[in-house]
């Protein structure tokens, strides 16, 4: 099954021009989704919304002052390293970043993949796997024709503003991808959601790891005060990262994806398919909260027909190993057993 597990639906934006402007903030519960639409602002957890319009212009317009930014404008450096056609910058190369360079680098072999970091911290991994470390605040001479953006908002003073400093190191011929949660979908009764559905608001991305998740968390506390009814949307690291490479390869511009498995599961039910699968030695006593905003059910049908996508892992039960046999298989079996007593 490899290292990593599945991460919530995450949202990609391949996006010409960014205009942020003030907004009021608004703290969203997490899940995660892919968006890029023209016609569509996207209000994000700190101050500004973000727009796209002109399809043809990759003009950066940025209307708010960064703690981080002014410690950038005095890191004293720059790179004068010429750029290729089909190569790529990271920033935040975490587990989705160093998996869309695995994948990228399949699609595109000889190509310079760089991974820009706020710290030193992991350069000696990065450069083990052939990404080009980079720091936060060097000063390019030459931008890139791919980039994606996976950072988390936990790293970040001004989230907003990193976004803009990243998008201005796109130069508009390749793809810009933002990555976030699907939060900003306004739906909390369980109901379904699609790509165009209406949105609010970004905040956090949901990572889930092998040795770090939501089930492994619940495990660790035994008991959860939680609604167990809440309904979550997952997708595997390497879906994710198959379908970022995707997006980028199509060269698309402002315009909303949505990744998800489309097999939304309650917590109960993921408690329960862990449970079964037997493969986790803590147990689990249950969940003892009644109240607070439920879930919703993602339906990325249409990104999948269109980018002509489809996950590997086509659900949390069929990671764990525990799917059910599918609904045609399940009739077919059923009419031979009929057969075979008529």
């Amino acid at each position: 099954m490899g290292s990593t597990v599945c991460i919530s639906p995450a949202a990609f934006t391949a996006v010409a021009r960014i205009k942020p402007s003030l907004s009021r903030t608004r703290t969203l519960n997490t899940s995660i989704s892919f968006s890029t639409n023209p016609n569509r602002n996207f209000t994000f957890k700190h101050i500004f919304s973000l727009s796209s319009s002109s399809m043809a212009s990759s003009t950066l317009h940025v209307m708010a002052s960064s703690s981080t930014g002014a410690a950038s404008e005095e890191l004293d450096t720059s790179s004068s390293t010429s750029v290729g056609a089909n190569d790529l910058l990271i920033v935040g190369p975490g587990v989705l970043g160093r998996l869309v360079a695995e994948k990228w680098r399949e699609e595109h072999p000889g190509c310079q993949i760089t991974g820009e970091t706020v710290t030193t911290d992991h350069h000696e991994e990065l450069i083990k796997i052939g990404i080009n470390p980079t720091l936060k605040g060097v000063k390019w001479e030459n931008k890139f024709p791919y980039v994606i953006f996976c950072a988390p908002p936990s790293r970040s003073s001004d989230y907003a503003s990193d976004v803009g400093e990243a998008a201005s190191l796109w130069n508009g011929e390749g793809s810009f991808l933002f990555t976030s949660s699907s939060a900003p979908y306004d739906r909390y009764d369980n109901g379904q959601c699609y790509e165009d559905s209406p949105v609010v608001g970004w905040t956090l991305h949901i990572l889930l790891l092998k040795n770090r998740g939501m089930h492994l968390y619940y495990l660790k506390q035994g008991t959860i005060e939680a609604n167990p009814h809440h309904l979550v949307n997952l997708i595997h690291y390497e879906d994710a990262a198959s379908l970022s490479v995707a997006i980028l390869k199509k060269k698309l511009r402002s315009r909303l994806f949505l990744g998800c498995d489309n097999h939304p599961v309650s917590r109960q039910q993921v408690m329960d398919l862990v449970a079964k699968s037997g493969k986790f030695d803590p147990t689990f006593v249950g969940f003892t909260g009644t109240d607070g905003p439920l879930g919703k059910k993602l339906d990325n049908s249409k990104t999948r027909e269109e980018l002509g996508w489809e996950p590997t892992y086509k659900s949390f039960a069929h990671f764990l190993g525990e799917t059910p046999f599918p609904p045609v298989l399940m009739i077919k079996i059923c009419f031979k057993i009929l057969k075979n007593h008529l």
